[in-house]
């Protein structure tokens, strides 16, 4: 299946920049007043690129997506400052079926949960079929017949018995790689995969992984990775965000982050994955970040991540702290980052031992009753 889009796509503009979002705020109202979800985020994701933004729930991360994609739960949600453009376009100049356009061809997205996201009544097939129809053009045989290539190319073994299965025949793994199908159907610029592994045990979950690697390499698409486990970022990504109470609090290459964390949240986060050369053997805890993330109604003054940082000064409660570049595409937001140096050999292990590490493989499907 040839990689160019024959959908309806934008006029791209000829920069590595595919997507560029600067000082985005949004807001959503309550009954207890207006809560920010997002505040001041800038960030840009390159062409090929696989950008992760990690968080805790309540960070950010999703909220962001569907910002750039203009799906905020209305009438509440808005986006009150900022600008996204996308392939050189100003999104919030785009009228409704415009931008509609752009999510069925342009931009493609894989939800958290397939088992919702999916129709019950219409088979896996149909579903396919039904994106090339609506913004491909594509005649009812063209589309079945494209829909069952997407299936193989997801690596689903008997594609053209396994379209006509409806969502509950299938395995929660063979069901995200149903989603992926659909999101890439168009041949997407970029796949925005929010939470796609969350659901699926440790192999499958290796196996979404690798297959998604091996489809940004056929397609040269960009990723958007949405997820809350830095050790899933160690397996996919180039560049890392952490999103921390709707602000970016770190970003940086891959491995300078996990060999160099500079900001708290970070360091804590990245204690908190489970290692393979600690734990029954040298009966080590896994280290628990304290506390919680603050409600949302209700932010601490200064830095979001104070009431929880064990190295808090009085500065950090009452002053939010700029974000600085302390490298060349590393920036952090934290008045000590001088001092909170943590070295590579107390977090490289994270990045190479992590549980899926070696169980990559091109699975065609799952095994029979697998999650």
């Amino acid at each position: 299946m040839s990689a160019v889009n024959s959908c309806y796509p934008i006029d791209v503009a000829p920069s590595d920049t595919l997507v560029a979002i600067d000082d985005l705020h949004v807001e959503f109202a309550s009954d207890a007043g207006t809560v920010t979800a997002v505040d001041g985020l800038s960030v840009t994701i390159e062409r090929g690129e696989t950008l992760a933004v990690v968080g805790e729930s309540g960070s950010g991360k999703s909220v962001t997506a569907l910002a750039l994609l203009r799906l905020l739960p209305q009438p509440n949600g808005r986006i009150t400052g900022g600008r996204i453009r996308f392939a050189g376009v100003d999104l919030a100049s785009l009228g409704e079926a415009e931008m509609r356009r752009v999510r069925g061809t342009e931009i493609g997205m894989i939800f958290q949960d397939s088992m919702t996201s999916l129709n019950p009544v219409l088979s896996v097939g149909e579903q396919i079929a039904e994106r090339l129809r609506v913004h491909g053009g594509l005649g009812r045989r063209g589309a079945w017949k494209r829909a069952v290539e997407l299936l193989d190319r997801v690596r689903i073994s008997e594609p053209a018995r396994r379209a006509a299965d409806f969502p509950h025949q299938l395995s929660g793994g063979m069901r995200q790689r149903v989603m992926i199908a659909i999101a890439l159907a168009c041949g997407p610029k970029l796949l925005i995969a929010d939470e796609p592994t969350t659901a699926l045990d440790v192999t499958i979950q290796a196996q979404i992984l690798e297959l998604l690697r091996q489809l940004k390499a056929e397609l040269g698409m960009a990723i958007l990775f949405i997820t809350h486990d830095l050790g899933v970022v160690a397996e996919l990504a180039d560049r890392v965000v952490v999103m921390y109470a709707g602000r970016a609090v770190e970003e940086a290459p891959v491995r300078p982050l996990f060999a160099a964390p500079r900001m708290p949240y970070t360091q804590a986060l990245l204690r908190s994955i489970p290692r393979a050369d600690r734990g029954a053997l040298t009966r080590e805890r896994l280290a628990a970040i304290r506390g919680n993330m603050p409600d949302a109604r209700h932010l601490p003054a200064g830095c979001g991540f104070h009431p929880r940082c064990s190295g808090a000064l009085a500065v950090c409660t009452t002053s939010v702290p700029e974000y600085e570049e302390i490298a060349a595409g590393h920036r952090v937001r934290c008045c000590r980052w001088r001092e909170f140096v943590h070295h590579a050999h107390d977090t490289h292990h994270a990045h190479d031992t992590h549980h899926g590490h070696d169980a990559h493989q091109d699975g065609r499907g799952d095994p029979v009753g697998a999650a």
